[in-house]
């Protein structure tokens, strides 16, 4: 008798009426907010209209994706991969440059940002690999071959370049190859990797920000020589290389058996780490590394890249606990709060909101999450359980990252919190995820 309802009768049946809620309730505080930051700059319409019509999009799409068959991603996986890959090719051929990159298509009357729905067709592909590939996911070749469908996607990023759009690519996949079964160690070689690639500059970025360290420290000094002078570079990886032989040879001594591979893979990944932070250098502006160090001591440039976090802490902080009112907001309103649209719309919230509309906001973005990975678990199959994962990933890690940089207990990275932030090419890719999250659902106990 369910096989004879229609595909919309089905929908209606089958919708979690609780997270569609806590999704229209976190759509309207974003909008409600965007409106706030922007009334007093600019024409406040102009932003208010491209979000809405961002919203009406984006509906009009989860009622799209929530109507087809996720399953069929599966099947046409590598022409998704083909498609994305193109789009991202596309940008840095015929794409306007904003801000220094190069990823937006400019229609004129909108703007689109390709990388936002590559993050998307990403997660349908790399499920569909684990899916097919599950039974072989502890070997190291499958592995490989999973991080290569990453690599791709990362390689065409970085040369807009978008070092932040990057960002939640790696937490997708570190947890979607977690929940497939791969090895712990294969795991921890991508931390270790991703850990020198970005964690070298960044220090060195650091230490110009205090050069005083340098005449305390010597070996800090020589540190920084390597990174700069290639002969000092050579020393400190052949110096790290013997230390690690060392090690080994030492347990072999006291006993301890370790193949001579893991040591030389655990070299290998120290010097590509090492050479990939040179790539992640330079495709770093001065002003994002700066962000990304300053939320420890915003005072370090507080005039500078450490003013955002310094002005966000006192906007959020202003509201206390009831808030100043939608639209009253001072530090909104008078315009002390930087990027207030985007980045930084939860410290809108804090200050206009206060700590009871803000808490809220988190209270029904937790829950929007927690049903979204309910879908993952109850899911028919293991591919859309791959799939809601993903996505569930995706939305967690931009709303960790973007409230905890607004609260200076994160670097400011420049990632929208999704469907609140204004853009209508996240909070329409938001919503084709959301689509694909119903069709999931609704097709836990039916095929068609």
């Amino acid at each position: 008798m369910i096989k004879n309802k229609t595909i919309f009768a089905r929908i209606l049946d089958n919708t979690d009426w609780l997270f569609f809620i806590s999704l229209l309730f976190i759509i309207a505080v974003g909008f409600i907010s965007i409106y706030s930051a922007s009334i007093n700059y600019m024409n406040p319409f102009k932003f208010i209209t491209t979000q809405f019509i961002a919203i009406c999009v984006g509906l009009f799409f989860v009622l799209v994706f929530s109507s087809f068959n996720y399953q069929y991603y599966k099947h046409f996986s590598g022409y998704i991969y083909i498609i994305s890959c193109l789009l991202l090719i596309a940008v840095l051929i015929f794409g306007a440059t904003v801000k220094g990159t190069k990823g937006w298509f400019n229609f004129g009357f909108f703007s689109l940002q390709p990388v936002e729905f590559a993050k998307i067709m990403f997660i349908l592909v790399l499920s569909a690999f684990l899916d097919k590939y599950w039974r072989e996911i502890r070997k190291f070749t499958t592995f490989c071959k999973a991080l290569l469908i990453l690599g791709g996607h990362i390689f065409l990023i970085m040369l807009q370049p978008d070092f932040s759009s990057t960002l939640p690519y790696y937490p997708i996949t570190l947890i979607l190859l977690y929940a497939a079964g791969v090895k712990i160690r294969y795991l921890l070689s991508i931390i270790l990797y991703g850990g020198l690639a970005m964690g070298i500059p960044l220090f060195i970025t650091f230490i110009n920000l205090q050069p005083e360290v340098l005449q305390s420290s010597q070996i800090l000094s020589f540190m920084l020589k390597a990174y700069t002078d290639l002969p000092t570079a050579l020393i400190v990886l052949l110096s790290i290389s013997v230390l690690v032989f060392l090690i080994k040879w030492f347990m072999y001594k006291l006993r301890i058996q370790m193949p001579v591979i893991y040591p030389v893979i655990f070299l290998l990944l120290v010097f590509a780490g090492s050479f990939s932070s040179i790539v992640v250098e330079k495709s770093l502006k001065e002003y994002q590394r700066k962000r990304l160090i300053v939320f420890l001591d915003p005072s370090l440039d507080a005039r500078g890249a450490g003013y955002n976090v310094i002005q966000s802490k006192i906007t959020i902080g202003s509201g206390q606990i009831i808030g100043k009112g939608f639209f009253k907001g001072t530090q909104t309103q008078l315009g002390f709060l930087p990027e207030q649209r985007t980045d930084f719309i939860f410290a809108v919230i804090g200050e206009e909101g206060g700590y009871l509309i803000s808490q809220l906001t988190i209270l029904f973005y937790l829950f929007f999450i927690w049903r979204a990975m309910i879908i993952a678990r109850n899911s028919r199959d293991r591919y859309g359980s791959y799939v809601a994962t993903g996505i569930a990933t995706m939305f967690s890690f931009n709303a960790v990252i973007n409230i905890g940089m607004v609260t200076g207990l994160m670097p400011a990275t420049g990632l929208p919190l999704l469907l609140v932030s204004y853009g209508g090419s996240s909070m329409t890719s938001s919503m084709v995820a959301i689509g694909i999250l119903l069709s999931i659902h609704i097709r836990r106990f039916i095929r068609d």
